[in-house]
């Protein structure tokens, strides 16, 4: 028995990244796991990805979602109702504009587009879990909503939008899990630190400096791995964390609570499942 075995599960953000691998780790736990992504092509291979991973996966789907419009949200969790009804959500999906910026060089369009997905999306994905669990009459559902780091301490690279919405999702967490908790419904937000990604890598690229500035942070040396954001969601998914609720669950490696980091090497990393 998996430690999600048979819990019907929607991933949104699930083509790539700590989406993907959550996705990979659920299927392993036994869950039923529906994958969202607004990217038809990039859902087609991430689901070929998570099969090659778990080929005794169960349940299986994909779904493609914009998670800033609520019809699109609603009918994807209405796609699990012929499963049994929604058991767990994770609200990953979310934007990083190139374009967000400090207060003054934020175009207004780009604020606007970064709080109607990495906010609105966690609102819509969060009403209809609840609404789901009700109508299937669920005792208990986790919500698992993407935070950052970045909500919790501040920067002088600023990516103003960003860390506005991921406040945000901080509160709303915070709030929707004291108002259901008589039901059984939990609600954390996940803080990830700076990862690994390819995105991030190639930002960096040759930059020596920039890198360094980054790095220095971390008192394991390195930046996290996507894998380690998802063996945190699925913790937070299962029944082991039934006591576990209204929490801002920092997976950091420390970066958060030092001030002066370690010197030597930095720890080995884990390896991820889907690259």
């Amino acid at each position: 028995m998996g430690r999600l075995e048979g819990k019907n599960c929607i991933v949104t953000g699930a083509a790539g990244g700590i989406g993907l691998e959550t996705c990979i780790l659920f299927a392993r736990e036994g869950a039923n796991v529906l994958l969202s992504d607004i990217s038809g092509p990039a859902l087609e291979k991430a689901i070929e990805k998570l099969k090659s991973v778990v080929p005794n996966a169960k349940k299986l789907d994909t779904k493609i979602t914009d998670v800033s419009k609520e019809a699109d949200v609603k009918a994807m969790i209405e796609h699990v109702d012929s499963w049994g009804g929604l058991d767990v959500i994770f609200n990953n999906a979310g934007i990083m504009h190139a374009d967000d910026a400090d207060a003054i060089d934020t175009p207004e369009k780009i604020w606007d587009l970064t709080q109607a997905i990495n906010v609105k999306g966690v609102w819509f994905g969060s009403k209809y879990a609840v609404l789901s669990f009700r109508k299937h009459g669920k005792k208990k559902g986790s919500v698992i909503n993407t935070a950052s780091v970045v909500a919790l301490v501040g920067s002088a690279t600023p990516q103003l939008a960003y860390t506005a919405s991921k406040g945000a999702v901080l509160a709303l967490t915070r709030e929707l899990a004291m108002c259901h908790a008589r039901e059984g419904y939990r609600f954390n937000a996940l803080c990830p630190a700076p990862l690994n990604t390819p995105l991030l890598q190639d930002w960096l690229g040759d930059d020596a400096e920039k890198r360094h500035r980054r790095e220095v942070h971390f008192p394991t040396g390195r930046f996290g791995e996507a894998i380690e954001q998802a063996q945190a969601v699925v913790f937070l998914a299962s029944d082991e964390s039934s006591f576990v609720n209204g929490t801002d669950f920092v997976v950091d490696g420390g970066m958060s609570r030092c001030y002066i980091t370690p010197e030597g090497p930095a720890t080995e990393p884990p390896k991820n499942n889907a690259r």
